[in-house]
């Protein structure tokens, strides 16, 4: 049996999703930037940044696998996120999806974001990109690639990536886990968090 193309740890896993392909209820994208995300601290990746450091619970258990399928969560309450789950199965590990570009479905896309929104900001951030995408919190759990699901993934690994430090988070703060697509405008912007340490004070 062939094994998931994201069975992989979550820094092998965010690479390979760099350039994927991405369909959703209408539009079509290209992944242009990701935020690579571990575990437990008796995991194999410990990140306290990571919705699973603290185990398994109800909300967060689609992250311990199996790889391929959907993590969707409420940023402030407000904006669904959506991460992809990788690792193996009983292994926490995920990939959030912080851009991604237009590819199709344009017309879509601006309805749900509104017409003034320029183009490469129409899934510029991890809430815009799942309401371009029409994802919502009705997803979690789905896996990515059933051909039979409402969002789905078609890899297509890209080269010519960039690294750095993960966007807003305050723990694991220098860690250089957000990858991206290299001269994408679609890619946001980097901010720090105001409650994470002094540059070079995190892990």
């Amino acid at each position: 049996m062939t094994a998931h193309p994201l069975a992989v740890d979550p820094l092998t896993a965010a690479r390979r999703l760099l350039g994927a392909d991405l369909t959703g209820r209408g539009v079509s994208a290209m992944i242009v930037e990701v935020e690579a995300y571990g575990g437990p601290a008796d995991g194999p990746w410990p990140d306290a940044a990571a919705h699973s450091f603290r185990g398994p619970t109800p909300r967060n258990r689609v992250m311990f696998g199996p790889p391929g399928r959907l993590y969707t969560y409420r940023s402030h309450g407000i904006h669904v996120c959506a991460n992809v789950v990788c690792a193996t199965d009983g292994v926490a590990g995920a990939v959030l999806l912080r851009a991604a570009a237009i590819e199709a479905g344009l017309s879509t896309a601006h309805a749900r974001r509104g017409e003034s929104v320029r183009p490469v900001g129409l899934a510029r951030g991890p809430g815009n990109l799942c309401s371009a995408l029409g994802i919502t919190m009705d997803d979690n759990g789905i896996d990515l690639f059933d051909p039979d699901s409402p969002i789905q993934l078609t890899l297509d690994e890209r080269a010519d990536a960039a690294d750095g430090p993960r966007v807003g988070v305050s723990k694991a703060a220098d860690r250089p886990w957000r990858f991206w697509l290299t001269g994408r405008p679609e890619v946001s912007a980097y901010r720090r968090s105001p409650r994470a340490p002094a540059l070079g004070e995190s892990d």
